[in-house]
């Protein structure tokens, strides 16, 4: 399957080293609110999921969510979750660290399309 989100190398090892801070994290695509549209990176727990947000799938453990409304623009792509050096000014928890989360896309295939994991709505999926 055609994984939905994936992490770059060094996004995984932030997100290891939140990991060990934090314990289990989720993720939510931000639609323009705060950092414009970088992923929030939470403590599991913090975020109310609920039938409006769609399960895209996990990056190293951790899963990541996008509002329904959003999802109906991204469906078609594949989103990389990459981390730049910088400061954000979301509530995500990489932020103290000088480092923050963005993301890149890319159109899937018509092949990519026919094999896309499958998504899950308003609820953990763990």
């Amino acid at each position: 399957m055609m994984p939905r989100v994936t992490v770059s190398k060094d996004a995984a090892a932030l997100i290891a080293s939140l990991k060990q801070k934090f314990g289990a994290l989720i993720f939510h695509q931000s639609g323009g609110c705060c950092d414009g549209s970088s992923p929030m990176c939470l403590e599991k727990g913090d975020l109310m999921i609920n039938e409006t947000d769609v399960w895209l799938g996990e990056i190293e453990g951790c899963d990541f969510y996008m509002s329904k409304d959003q999802f109906a623009y991204w469906q078609h792509t594949q989103i990389e979750v990459r981390v730049v050096a910088g400061r954000g000014s979301s509530f995500s928890l990489e932020i103290p660290s000088g480092k923050r989360f963005i993301i890149s896309s890319r159109m899937f295939s018509e092949e990519e399309l026919s094999d896309l994991s499958p998504i899950h709505f308003g609820e953990y999926q763990s």
